[in-house]
């Protein structure tokens, strides 16, 4: 090619980068082009590669015909390649996880045209549970360096950040800017998982949203990330399938509505109809099956109670409004507010006909009685004392009546999920309380 008209590679060249103040409908669909393109090495067409290449060699040779020297070429040559971001430093290698990016990859605070920009905006567990499921339904693929249609970038940490309704696209770095760090017991539906391993701190690092535990033993949770080839939602063991012992639970502070901590499953207002029944998945779930089991309903339950609605719930609930003499749509086995005041008020009767008394508030922290008093035969009130604890826990799901003070299989499997929910096996996991399993349940 020859350059007889100086104009010809500056034209060229503004077909590769259209000027980022024009809102033309051609630069406009170019600049949408460019922020979508996918690189070569995940699928992308050679021929964007080849279009930047021949706007790098027009590039050197105008500087040359200007400059009349190689000293331009090099300059051209040299200049940084564009981060995911938008910026102009030096670009990293391409990784699992991208940088920092606003929308459709705008750099962070750009003017965009392409669509609209979002500021963080309060959310719902709820809501952050809903927009995960979009991405399943969807089954958005995998991409550290392209954006789904709604904006955000389509790797794992981009997926918790459009389920958080972030306005860009962070990083399992930058993520934690944005919550609270948390204990594993805390742990409620909507929060993440983050892995951050500072040997390969993008290739490395993994999030995962938490959409509620599996079991009794707390074992399993159901997982909601964004890993190759695509989204997915599936019962992962607790932390994750590697790196376990690394991964740190985390709140969103932006969390909003009755499902934040201000008003969540711990406050005794009813939250509304609306979190239970069919395909309901939420914290409030897990706190009604607590309450019912409680309250005489373990027998329904063959695992859990968990956040996820079945039909052990709503036969549990319909047990309890029976009891109270309710017929009719009264004891459909969904809870109202009737239901719902009985069961965290310790009102009415029981499942099995005996008085309404909630348990009793746990005892103070005693020294461990004895091995003796934990084994076949064994009937006292230490046996009794434990059940009862390990209900309170989120344990009770082995307890078809009871807990009592005889000792029964029962207890002994109680015991053994809690033993396990520790991260004991083996002899640490028998199903029989020791000194240790003592102090962890009653701290």
């Amino acid at each position: 090619m020859t350059l007889t008209d100086p104009l010809s590679p500056l034209m060229e060249f503004d077909e590769v980068e259209p000027e980022e103040d024009c809102i033309c409908g051609g630069c406009n669909a170019r600049r949408r082009a460019r922020l979508h393109a996918a690189p070569v090495h995940e699928g992308g067409h050679a021929a964007a590669r080849s279009v930047r290449r021949r706007a790098a060699v027009l590039m050197a040779a105008v500087g040359t015909a200007i400059g009349g020297g190689t000293a331009a070429a090099g300059t051209a040559t040299a200049a940084p390649a564009p981060t995911p971001g938008g910026s102009s430093t030096a670009q990293p290698p391409q990784t699992p996880q991208g940088e920092v990016s606003g929308l459709f990859g705008q750099a962070p605070g750009a003017r965009s045209f392409a669509a609209p920009r979002l500021a963080a905006q309060p959310v719902t567990r709820a809501q952050i549970i809903q927009r995960a499921q979009g991405w399943v339904d969807q089954g958005v693929p995998y991409s550290m360096g392209r954006y789904w249609s709604d904006g955000y970038r389509q790797d794992c940490s981009g997926f918790v950040s459009m389920a958080w309704g972030l306005g860009s696209s962070q990083t399992t770095w930058t993520l934690p800017n944005f919550a609270d760090r948390i204990g594993r017991d805390d742990l409620q539906p909507g929060d993440v998982l983050i892995y951050n391993n500072p040997a390969n701190p993008q290739a490395g690092s993994h999030v995962t949203i938490f959409g509620g535990w599996t079991d009794s033993s707390r074992t399993k949770y159901v997982a909601y990330e964004q890993t190759s080839p695509g989204t997915k939602k599936r019962s992962t063991p607790y932390a994750y399938w590697n790196n376990s012992g690394g991964y740190v639970p985390y709140r969103y502070t932006g969390l909003s509505g009755p499902s934040n901590d201000g008003g969540g499953p711990s406050a005794n207002a009813f939250p509304g109809a609306q979190y239970f029944g069919p395909g309901q998945n939420n914290a409030y779930v897990t706190r009604l099956g607590q309450l019912l089991v409680q309250r005489g309903g373990a027998r329904f339950y063959t695992e859990g109670p968990g956040p996820r609605w079945g039909e052990a719930d709503r036969k549990a609930t319909q047990a309890f409004q029976l009891a109270q003499g309710w017929r009719g749509a009264e004891a459909d086995g969904l809870p109202g507010k009737d239901t719902w005041d009985f069961l965290v008020n310790g009102k009415g009767r029981n499942i099995d006909g005996g008085g309404g008394t909630p348990l009793p508030p746990p005892p103070p922290t005693t020294a461990f009685p004895g091995t003796q008093y934990f084994a076949p035969g064994q009937n006292n009130d230490y046996v009794r004392q434990l059940g009862e604890q390990l209900v309170r826990k989120g344990f009770g799901g082995s307890y078809g009546v009871g807990p009592g003070p005889r000792w029964t299989e029962s207890d002994r499997r109680a015991v053994q999920a809690f033993q396990l929910a520790q991260g004991w096996r083996g002899a640490e996991a028998d199903g029989y309380p020791g000194p240790d399993t003592w102090r962890r349940l009653f701290s």
